[in-house]
């Protein structure tokens, strides 16, 4: 059941700091202006696509038990745009449990948001996720199914090569995901990790960017849909390598791993619009 809708509002400069959370202007701060600046001449600001992962975010998407929250991490995200985001707005966020899954070593609680327009009700953004929770497996639920996936049997159209810096999550984390897992050593030993992760959310939006520059043309507005399943933790500092193979009618697969080839992104689609005619 639906829970209660939950108002959540950004500005101009909420956008562009989650610009600069997942790499825009990394190694050259005037290729992406649109996105990282408000006032360059003759240049209009826009949003990041990937932007809506945190605008369908409403706390009740939190609440799903008493649990140990260094062992919650990302599993999958999927994201479709009804319109391009604006530059500020409000907008009313209904979040729904959709399943919860025994994964044997974890439990995986899947959501569904829609984020519409406060003053028209118009959809803005629709997001399906899901949270795994290492050790909360093996309460005898459903397994869920997991439909085969291989990536195209041939080399990649494009290959994207994005690097992360060592202060990254310090500076995601700002845009409201305070998970004390990708900032505190402390949290993260006892999540089972060396050091602090990346947020995976942040790995999506490093490789929607990517995407958005790659096969849309840097416009939002060609940007329909993506989605994709998290199957490695990334470490700050690390560089991402987004492969791309096109696909028919608007349609393009990726994946996104580390330089050591460690898939970090699998099962990923993109689904986008051609370019506008005159």
């Amino acid at each position: 059941m639906p829970g209660e809708p939950y108002e959540r509002s950004w500005t101009s400069t909420d956008a562009l700091l989650y610009a600069v959370g997942v790499g825009a202007g990394l190694g050259d701060p005037l290729r992406e202006l649109a996105f990282t600046t408000e006032n360059s001449e003759g240049v209009a600001q826009k949003v990041l696509p990937t932007y809506g992962v945190l605008l369908t975010r409403a706390p009740t998407a939190r609440s799903i038990g008493a649990f140990d929250r260094a062992m919650l991490v990302q599993a999958e995200q999927h994201i479709e745009l009804h319109r391009p985001l604006p530059v500020a707005g409000t907008v009313l966020v209904t979040s729904t449990v959709t399943g919860m899954y025994d994964k044997g070593s974890g439990a995986l609680v899947e959501f569904e948001s829609v984020a519409v327009d406060a003053a028209d009700g118009q959809p803005l953004v629709t997001a399906r996720f899901g949270m795994f929770i290492r050790g909360e497996g093996g309460f005898g639920g459903d397994r869920g199914a997991s439909a085969p996936w291989q990536p195209p049997d041939q080399d990649p159209d494009r290959r994207v090569v994005l690097r992360t810096r060592q202060e990254q999550a310090l500076l995601y984390r700002l845009s409201g995901d305070r998970n004390p897992l990708h900032t505190d050593p402390a949290v993260a030993a006892r999540g089972g990790f060396s050091r602090p992760i990346l947020h995976g959310p942040c790995t999506y939006g490093f490789t929607g960017r990517a995407l958005l520059h790659e096969l849309c043309g840097s416009d939002p507005a060609r940007f329909i849909s993506m989605s994709g399943r998290f199957t490695a933790p990334v470490t700050p500092g690390d560089s991402l390598v987004v492969s791309i193979w096109r696909g028919d009618d608007g349609t393009a697969s990726f994946r996104t791993a580390k330089e050591d080839g460690t898939v970090v992104i699998d099962r990923g689609r993109l689904r986008y619009r051609g370019p506008a005619t005159p």
